[in-house]
């Protein structure tokens, strides 16, 4: 048996490799001879960026892992929890390293804005992962041309490779579907919470036809809303809806089965057995609203930055950034989920022997 040899000490620097990383800050305004100071900044914030991109894809393999299994291991999906939290934080630095990078003025930035023509953070082959295995499919993004067009070969394929592969969304969506409380035996939950919604809906109704305050149009308009939301919960609760079921406006949408269990799932959420799964879909919904929040923080930075000129990669600047932050969305139906909430007085009860079994039981021995 080889012996295992005696380690040094080890230093601090050389275990971060600190001199590559302190040494790759090329840049390319001095190359032409006319250093721009706020260049250091550019390439510090975005090399920052990239390695917290590095991080979220190694949290969010090792939460596709997890996903991959059928059952779901149950002792796993506290660590998925956990690692989609930290995801969640360290969106919250990325969204907070606009503010530094905004220290820099339109003036300070076009010192050397023409020298990075045509790199563009459209070409952060990272981001194109993460937005991949969280489930963005290429019919939905707002690219004429293919996508990966603007990455180097190497990259493309690694991008595309990704869009071939279970995404988050995909796996989630399945794991949703299997939920086994959606069925509760003789108890028909959904024609319960269906007499619920409806005695709601009715007293929307006689509130709005009621209010003295209103002019007959506007109790028209109100009440046509009242109507769209009827509408969208008999989506919800019957099979044979005619209507294409759609939560939210833009992004992917989940199958009705998958929907009614994220529903069921946030209507009860206070039993024990459902509260990590509550919280698993609450954190989804803040990551895909921290990258809109983020894609937006950009878009102000871009008109601030360059105005209505076209972006260094040939994109319409703040234009194109606006309109991706809308519409590159995957879990948005996880945002719009509340449209379907009912006050939990007014929530069907469940029965002694299904709640039993949402909660946590021991008999220690006798």
């Amino acid at each position: 048996m080889e012996k295992e040899k005696p380690r040094g000490p080890l230093y601090y620097a050389d275990y971060i490799q600190l001199d590559r990383l302190l040494g790759s800050q090329q840049m390319q305004s001095a190359l032409y001879g006319r250093p721009a100071h706020d260049e250091m900044l550019f390439i510090i914030v975005h090399q920052a960026y990239e390695l917290w991109f590095k991080q979220i894809l190694w949290e969010l393999d090792a939460v596709l892992a997890t996903f991959r299994g059928s059952p779901v291991p149950e002792e796993e999906l506290g660590q998925a929890v956990l690692r989609c939290g930290r995801i969640v934080e360290i969106q919250r630095v990325l969204i907070q390293q606009v503010d530094v990078l905004e220290t820099m003025t339109p003036l300070d930035f076009l010192d050397f804005r023409d020298d990075l023509i045509p790199a563009s953070g459209l070409q952060s082959a990272q981001f194109r992962l993460i937005e991949n295995k969280l489930g963005m499919r290429r019919q939905d993004r707002l690219h004429a041309a293919p996508y990966t067009s603007r990455l180097s070969a190497e990259d493309a394929a690694r991008v595309e490779a990704a869009e071939k592969e279970p995404s988050l969304f995909d796996l989630i969506e399945g794991w949703l579907e299997r939920t086994p409380f959606l069925n509760f035996g003789d108890f028909d939950f959904w024609r319960e919470y269906r007499r619920a919604v409806d005695s709601m809906l009715a007293a929307d109704r006689a509130s709005v036809r009621g209010n003295p305050i209103l002019t007959e149009d506007e109790k028209a308009a109100q009440l046509a809303g009242v109507e769209a939301t009827a509408r969208r919960f008999a989506n919800v609760f019957e099979e044979g809806a005619s209507e294409p079921l759609q939560v939210a406006a833009s992004g992917r949408h989940f199958s009705r089965r998958a929907l009614q269990a994220a529903l069921l799932i946030n209507l009860y959420r206070d039993e024990p057995i459902l509260h990590l799964p509550f919280r698993l879909l609450a954190l989804l919904g803040d990551i895909e609203r921290n990258f809109t929040t983020w894609r937006q923080r950009h878009a102000q930075m871009a008109m601030r930055m360059i105005g209505t000129r076209i972006g260094t990669g040939g994109t319409s600047g703040h234009e194109y950034l606006d309109r991706a932050a809308e519409r590159h969305k995957v879990f948005a139906d996880l945002s719009a989920l509340s449209s379907f909430f009912i006050p939990r007085s007014k929530l069907p009860r469940l029965p002694p022997e299904v709640r039993s079994r949402m909660g946590f039981r021991f008999n220690p021995p006798q």
